[in-house]
């Protein structure tokens, strides 16, 4: 138990440890609790840290030191116990109801600095919290705005790809529709020409088989000659 604290010494909320520091107030809870974590007591009401003026004292040494922070905490941490050895034990009682608070107009006063130190940390605490609220909910705008956004290119571009793909394949099926339309005039064309040289061949062979049959004739025609002259000499 702390027993270097003076009577009626002046406790100090955390914003104003800060102003009187040079801090910012989480720097002020990160020193206390790496004092803490080497063996440092501070005065607490619950879980809230109450400051005073040695205290104030052991967070400039750890602002302004140049080892690591938890050398220096330790050294600190023995140089109170030193402190708390040598000192006398002085017990602060913080009266909790009205029955129990003091009539020394001193005491009052005592009582009434800490409720309003108390009260100034409450207060930064809420704002604190407020602020940290307002970050956090701006941040979540943000990364829904994100989201949004990617969401948005992703279905823009899966429909530019859709699209290109009909495109393509709409070229390609223009592209078989026309070689198929030009294979079709090949092959009737090529019909054609088969059938103008059959009809050609035919022809060919009509006339030809008029030639051989007028050959027959007249070579039948000049054997009948012959033939009667042939008789005659005979006779």
């Amino acid at each position: 138990m702390r027993r270097d604290i003076q009577l009626n010494e002046r406790a100090f909320s955390s914003k104003e440890v800060a102003e009187e520091v040079g801090i910012a107030t989480p720097t002020v809870r990160k020193y206390g609790q790496i004092l803490e974590r080497n063996g440092y007591e501070f005065l607490k009401d619950g879980d809230r840290r109450i400051f005073v003026k040695s205290d104030i004292g052991a967070l400039i040494a750890l602002r302004d030191t140049d080892k690591p922070l938890d050398d220096t905490a330790k050294d600190l941490v023995y140089q109170q116990k030193e402190r708390l050895e040598g000192s006398n034990e002085t017990q602060i009682a913080i009266p909790d109801t009205y029955e129990n608070s003091p009539h020394d107009p001193n005491q009052l006063n005592e009582v009434l600095m800490f409720l309003v130190n108390e009260l100034a940390a409450t207060r930064e605490m809420n704002v604190q919290l407020t602020n940290d609220m307002s970050q956090l909910k701006t941040k979540v705008s943000r990364l829904q705005q994100d989201h949004h956004v990617i969401s948005s290119s992703i279905g823009n571009s899966a429909q530019r790809t859709n699209t290109k793909i009909e495109q393509l394949t709409e070229q390609q099926n223009t592209h078989y529709e026309t070689l198929l339309e030009q294979e079709k005039q090949k092959s009737e064309l090529l019909q054609k020409e088969i059938q103008n040289m059959r009809d050609e061949q035919k022809k060919e062979w009509s006339s030809q088989n008029e030639f051989n049959k007028r050959l027959e004739e007249a070579i039948q025609k000049r054997s009948e000659k012959w033939r009667g002259l042939f008789s005659i000499f005979r006779k």
